[in-house]
């Protein structure tokens, strides 16, 4: 069962670990310390669905309908073309008066756009559905894969957590514009590679 459980926490630690949209999207509001918990607990519950499905066996869904990750991937260069190219333009303009006084968007735009990330990444079902649901089949009975589900499901829940309320750390670096400004040009350019990674 604890072999299982490490196991489990370690996959979906390393799989999760890479910088992504998601991530950076968690990061860049964990800097500006807004709506961090709805957002952590969103990420990290929708990672565990997915983590079930694919320790169920879902996987093979995907199987049954061969263009869904082209499909999807797609969608997601476009949504992520279009949320880069607003932070470019962002970073452009320069004014950050709301984030340099606490103010961002509210609750629900803010997981709107975290729901954009996460479902309409094609790799969160290749690393939730296929590669956490493949790692599950060395684990035979229920018992244990549900320890394997579980392990996967605690890293979610550590990594983005710990990201959104680490992000404060770097907060004393993050009280001008020009900060600002260099974190959404870097975003920026992270998205727009991101976008042409999924449609090459």
């Amino acid at each position: 069962m604890i072999l299982a459980a490490f196991t489990g926490f370690i996959t979906g630690f390393s799989l999760i670990l890479a910088i992504g949209a998601q991530n950076a999207f968690v990061l860049r509001q964990g800097l500006a310390r807004a709506h961090v918990f709805w957002l952590c607990l969103f990420c990290a519950a929708s990672d565990a669905l997915l983590i079930a499905a694919g320790v169920l066996g879902f996987g093979a869904m995907v199987a049954l309908f061969p263009s869904l990750p082209q499909i999807m991937a797609y969608a997601g260069a476009a949504f992520l073309a279009v949320y880069g190219l607003q932070r470019l333009i962002a970073a452009w303009h320069g004014d950050y008066a709301l984030q340099l006084t606490g103010k961002t968007k509210a609750l629900w735009p803010t997981l709107a756009t975290a729901a954009a990330f996460t479902w309409l990444n094609p790799h969160v079902y290749l690393d939730t559905l296929g590669l956490v649901g493949a790692v599950s089949t060395d684990f035979h009975g229920a018992a244990l894969k549900w320890a394997f589900g579980s392990g996967a499901v605690a890293a979610s829940f550590v990594f983005f957590f710990s990201l959104g309320y680490g992000a404060r750390l770097l907060g004393p670096v993050m009280q001008s514009a020009r900060a600002w400004r260099v974190l959404d040009t870097g975003i920026g350019l992270v998205m727009w590679a991101l976008a042409i990674k999924l449609i090459s």
